[in-house]
């Protein structure tokens, strides 16, 4: 049974992405502050906790992240880090969403 919990837990940003894939993808146009917001703490939330205390995956509070540069976690955003639950979302967000993104949780304005 622990064992069951645990692959729902592995596979929750794949169904994360997969879920939100079609709203997304679609889009060619800019996403609003309040879009992307709405995305952050839903899809993001999912993983690192709906108040970014950490989760699945790390917590992302300004303290927390606080030694990583925007750029730095621009890259984690764009690229995914291999080996563990955080993939890769370059194919959903721009490079503008990206830093938007980056800059709002380095300054905690989405908690």
């Amino acid at each position: 049974m622990a064992r069951r919990v645990g692959d729902t837990f592995r596979y929750l940003p794949l169904l994360a992405v997969l879920t939100l894939w079609p709203a997304f993808a679609h889009s060619a146009e800019p996403k609003t502050e309040a879009e992307l917001r709405n995305f952050v703490v839903q899809d993001c939330g999912s993983c690192h906790g709906l108040t970014f205390k950490g989760g699945l995956g790390p917590p992302l509070r300004p303290a927390d992240i606080e030694p990583l540069s925007v750029e730095a976690i621009e890259a984690i955003i764009r690229e995914g880090v291999p080996g563990t639950a955080m993939p890769p979302w370059k194919a959903l967000l721009t490079d503008d969403e990206m830093t938007w993104i980056s800059k709002q949780l380095k300054s905690g304005a989405l908690l």
